[in-house]
């Protein structure tokens, strides 16, 4: 049962829910998974197709009736939509205020995103200097067993385009996180930088902004962003993070 269920959730994650219900009902129509030939112009891709047949085989394997997996199916998507609903975003905002829209500043939210850790937590900035509550946080997240990795610009005297050694700093400030730069850059992305500002922590919760790590860009800079709590994209996010270190466009210094 567990690998019908795995098949259904894989359906309901990467199809919509209009789609899941055409193929729900489809199914509901049949006698059983020995007829499921019918079934094969509801995959639009190879990769529809795939999940398809893993739901067919995993079918025959555990064959419940077609109506009571149609109704496991249209369930996964409700409940999957749902969660994916509940997502909450929050503008962030640091600079000159209206007394018209509430914000929050930018340290705050990154501070926030900090303490959240439990597990791990993954921050780039193009520099980092000027941001002594930012250290303390994430020394404190490091001393209750979070695994902190941070990306950073290069200094010009390491090929990079800044004229401070953030990396060099980062490490000797905070001797047990995982600090990288970006090493394989193709022709089509010479000269290039690091100038993604992002916090994620746990995959649960993300901070995406403008601001870089430095003392202006917390307190005095116009700087926004947004604080993204539940859903996909704090997922997603740090998987694509640790994709680029583990396709070696990151390396670690």
């Amino acid at each position: 049962m567990d690998t019908l269920l795995a098949a259904i959730a894989d359906i309901a994650s990467n199809a919509p829910p209009e789609q899941v219900e055409q193929l729900a009902s489809q199914i509901r129509s049949l006698k059983g998974p020995e007829a499921t030939s019918s079934l094969s112009s509801w995959a639009v891709n190879p990769h529809s197709a795939q999940r398809l047949v893993n739901l067919v085989q995993a079918w025959q394997k555990n064959a419940v009736p077609s109506g009571e997996l149609a109704g496991m199916m249209i369930g996964a998507s409700h409940a999957l939509n749902h969660a994916n609903a509940a997502t909450e975003v929050e503008l962030v905002w640091t600079g000159p205020t209206s007394a018209l829209v509430p914000t929050r500043k930018t340290e705050q939210a990154l501070l926030q995103v900090i303490k959240t850790a439990k597990k791990k937590f993954f921050l780039t900035s193009f520099v980092a200097y000027d941001v002594a509550s930012i250290l303390t946080a994430l020394a404190q997240a490091a001393d209750r067993g979070v695994d902190i990795s941070i990306l950073l610009e290069s200094s010009d005297a390491h090929g990079g385009g800044v004229s401070i050694d953030a990396i060099g700093n980062m490490k000797s400030a905070l001797p047990t996180a995982k600090v990288f730069y970006w090493s394989e850059k193709p022709d089509a992305f010479a000269g290039g930088k690091v100038h993604a500002k992002v916090a994620v922590a746990d995959e649960a919760v993300c901070f995406l902004s403008s601001a870089n790590l430095t003392g202006h860009a917390m307190e005095k800079n116009m700087e926004a962003g947004v604080l993204i709590r539940g859903g996909k994209i704090p997922k997603k996010l740090h998987n694509h993070l640790e994709a680029l270190i583990a396709t070696k466009v990151l390396e670690r210094a």
